[in-house]
């Protein structure tokens, strides 16, 4: 079945840096589109980056220029490296899928970054 498992969260301070990771099983990773969103308390999920089956990005215009994502399809994961993170950022990152060949979209359950 199809599975996601984000890791890499965690506390940090303003203007440090983290790598979030979302390992995928399941699916047919590479031929997927692959997004990161957040959410933060009290508000709507949001979309924080994109990136297609042929590496073309996007990024929510708050992130752009601080966060890069990228993907490694021999391995099966997503990135999402966040760099001079500030305390806006603080959310829960999810990763997900999107128009995957013979599956649904999926969603993982989530890591929680806090910047202070």
């Amino acid at each position: 079945h199809v599975q996601l498992v984000e890791s890499g969260g965690g506390s940090v301070q303003a203007g440090e840096s983290l790598r979030l990771s979302c390992a995928a099983s399941g699916f047919s990773f590479s031929r997927c589109v692959l997004l990161w969103h957040r959410q933060a308390p009290g508000n709507e999920r949001v979309l924080v980056a994109t990136i297609t089956r042929d590496g073309t990005t996007n990024y929510l215009d708050s992130v752009a220029g601080r966060f890069t994502i990228s993907r490694d399809n021999a391995k099966n994961t997503l990135y999402l490296q966040m760099n001079s993170l500030k305390t806006e950022d603080t959310a829960v990152y999810y990763c997900a899928t999107r128009g995957c060949p013979g599956a649904a979209d999926a969603w993982g359950q989530g890591t929680q970054v806090t910047v202070s």
